[in-house]
C-alpha cells in the first residue's frame, strides 16, 4: 500500500515533467523554419570552410552549428557548397524573366547600377512584392540630363534609348542652367532611394568634363557612389587609360567613390595597365573599384555613340566582329549602316576582348564579378544574363584553377556587399553566412557547376545549382525554379 501511495504522489509530478519535456522538444523542433543540413559552408568574410548545419527562421540565419538542428523542414545538402547568395552589381535585366535566369545562376540580388532608372521612386514601387530576387538601382544620369535639356518636370518619364540616348540629346552640351536642373533631378533620385548615380558616359558624348565633375560633386554631397561606363573604349589616344584617368581625377578631387563598370569591355587590351592604375589609386586613398564579366564579347545597341566616327580603328575591330543579336548574322559594312540607320535600338554582340585579358581581370585581387546581363527580348540576348556566375565557378575555378573557390565566391558575395554597405546599411546583412544575416543562400555542386548559355543559345539555365533561397524562401529547389513566389526585397540607400 505504501508503494502504491508513493506512486500516486509522484504521478502528477511525472506528468508535469513529461509535459515539460514534450513541450520543450516541440519548441526545439519548431525553433527553425528550415535547416540546411550537412553542407560545406563557405563564408568568404570569415574564412569559414567546413561542414555545418544552418538554421533559418523568419528569413534570417539564426544558427550555424556542427550539431544536429531540428526544424519544420530539413534539406540535406551534404556534398554541396552552401554559399552566400551571389550579388550582381550590374544587371540591366530587371524583370522576372531575367530574374528567373539570374536565380538559376545563383544570384539573389541583382542591381541596375550602371545606367540607372528614373523616376526612381516609381521604379521601386513597380517591383514591390513582385520580384523573385532582391532588386535596386541608381538614379540615371542619362535620363536626368535629358530631362534637364527638355526642361520638363522632374517626374516626367523619358525612355532611355528613344529619348536620353538619342543622338540629338546625347550629343548636346549642358549649359550652367541645365546643370543646375540636372543636379536637382539627381538629388531627388537619391532621396527616392537611388543607390548612387549611374553614368553611361560612353553613350552621352555631349557630357563634357565639366558636367561629369559637377555630377561627382552631387554624388559626394549626397554621400553616394558613382557607377560609370567610362567615356571611351579605344586603343587610340585619348584611349581607355585616359578615360580611366578622368574618373580617378574626379574621385580624388571630390572624394566621391567610383565603381568602374565591366573593365574588360571598358579597356580591351589595355586592361592590365588599367588594373595597375586602379590599384595605385586605391593605395593612394582614392575610393575606386571595378568588376568584370567572364566573356570575350560585349553587348550594346547599334545606335550607340561608340559606333560613331572611326570606331573600327578606335576599338580595334571590324564589321564582321559584330553579330546582330536577333538573327545571329555577322555584319558587313552594308548591314551595319542599314541597321544603324533603320534599327538604332537593335542590339549587337561585339567580339573584341582577348581571352587572356578577361582571365587576367577575373583573377585580379579585388575585381568583382558582375554580369552586365540585359533584358531578354524575343528570346535572344547575351549569355552573360544566364551564365556569368556558374561560368566563373566551373570554367575558371574548377577547370582552369585560375583562382580558388573561396576567392571566386568573395568576388560574387562579400566584395559587392562591402562596396555598398557604407551607403546602404541593409547590405551589412547580405553576402555573408553568419548569425543574423539575411538568408540569401546559394547551394551548388562544385564538381558539376557550369554555364550552359551560349551565344547561339543564350537562354539556357546554368547547371549544378541545386537550391537558391532569397530572404529564407526557395526560389530554386532541387535544381528547378519555384514558380509564383516573390520574396525579393528592395535595396535602397540609407537616406
Amino acid at each position: 500500500m505504501t508503494r502504491l501511495f508513493e506512486a500516486k504522489l509522484l504521478l502528477p509530478g511525472l506528468l508535469v515533467l513529461a509535459t515539460f519535456f514534450l513541450f520543450s522538444s516541440s519548441a526545439y523542433a519548431a525553433s527553425f523554419d528550415l535547416v540546411l543540413e550537412g553542407g560545406r559552408v563557405i563564408d568568404p568574410e570569415s574564412g569559414l570552410d567546413a561542414v555545418r548545419n544552418i538554421g533559418i527562421k523568419n528569413g534570417k540565419i539564426v544558427k550555424i552549428s556542427r550539431h544536429e538542428l531540428k526544424a519544420k523542414r530539413t534539406v540535406n545538402v551534404s556534398g554541396l557548397v552552401v554559399s552566400p547568395g551571389f550579388i550582381d552589381l550590374h544587371a540591366h535585366g530587371q524583370n522576372n524573366i531575367a530574374n528567373d535566369f539570374q536565380a538559376r545562376d545563383g544570384v539573389t540580388t541583382a542591381l541596375e547600377l550602371e545606367l540607372g532608372v528614373y523616376p526612381v521612386g516609381k521604379w521601386y514601387a513597380s517591383r514591390k512584392n513582385k520580384a523573385i530576387i532582391n532588386y535596386g538601382a541608381t538614379v540615371s544620369h542619362s535620363i536626368s540630363r535629358a530631362l534637364a535639356l527638355h526642361e520638363v518636370p522632374p517626374d516626367h518619364e523619358l525612355d532611355l534609348f528613344k529619348d536620353a540616348l538619342a543622338p540629338d540629346i546625347s550629343r548636346k552640351e549642358l549649359d550652367d542652367a541645365a546643370l543646375l536642373r540636372m543636379t536637382d533631378i539627381l538629388n531627388q533620385g537619391v532621396i527616392d532611394g537611388g543607390l548612387g548615380i549611374g553614368v553611361g558616359l560612353a553613350y552621352v558624348p555631349g557630357a563634357r568634363r565639366k558636367e561629369i565633375f559637377h555630377l561627382y560633386q552631387a554624388a559626394k554631397s549626397n554621400s553616394v557612389p558613382v557607377f560609370v561606363h567610362a567615356r571611351v573604349t579605344s586603343v587610340v589616344e585619348p584611349d581607355s587609360t585616359s578615360a580611366l584617368q578622368e574618373l580617378i581625377a574626379n574621385s580624388a578631387a571630390t572624394g566621391a567613390a567610383t565603381h568602374v563598370c565591366h573593365i574588360g569591355s571598358a579597356g580591351g587590351v589595355q586592361v592590365p595597365t588599367m588594373l595597375k592604375m586602379i590599384d595605385g589609386a586605391r593605395k593612394n586613398g582614392v575610393d575606386i573599384s571595378t568588376e568584370v564579366y567572364p566573356y570575350t564579347a560585349a553587348h550594346t545597341f547599334i545606335g550607340a555613340a561608340i559606333f560613331a566616327g572611326d570606331w573600327r580603328k578606335n576599338i580595334g575591330m571590324d564589321y564582321h566582329d559584330l553579330q546582330w543579336t536577333l538573327s545571329g548574322e555577322r555584319l558587313t559594312e552594308d548591314t551595319f549602316n542599314k541597321y544603324r540607320k533603320e534599327k538604332s535600338e537593335g542590339m549587337v554582340i561585339a567580339y573584341f576582348m582577348p581571352e587572356h585579358i578577361v582571365a587576367a581581370a577575373i583573377s585580379h585581387p579585388g575585381v568583382m564579378i558582375a554580369s552586365d546581363g540585359g533584358r531578354w527580348e524575343n528570346n535572344v540576348g547575351h549569355p552573360r544574363g544566364a551564365g556569368t556566375f556558374a561560368r566563373v565557378l566551373g570554367r575558371y575555378v574548377r577547370e582552369q584553377k585560375l583562382l580558388s573557390l573561396q576567392d571566386a565566391l568573395a568576388k560574387m558575395t562579400i566584395l559587392p556587399a562591402l562596396r555598398l554597405q557604407s551607403y546602404t546599411p541593409m547590405m551589412l546583412n547580405k553576402g555573408r553566412i553568419k548569425k543574423g544575416a539575411d538568408a540569401d543562400i546559394t547551394v551548388f555542386d562544385p564538381l558539376t557547376i557550369i554555364d550552359k548559355a551560349s551565344f547561339e543559345k543564350p537562354m539556357q539555365y546554368s547547371k549544378g545549382i541545386h537550391h537558391v533561397l532569397v530572404n529564407g524562401e526557395f526560389v530554386v529547389r532541387d535544381g528547378e525554379s519555384v514558380r509564383n513566389t516573390f520574396p525579393g526585397k528592395a535595396i535602397q540607400n540609407g537616406k
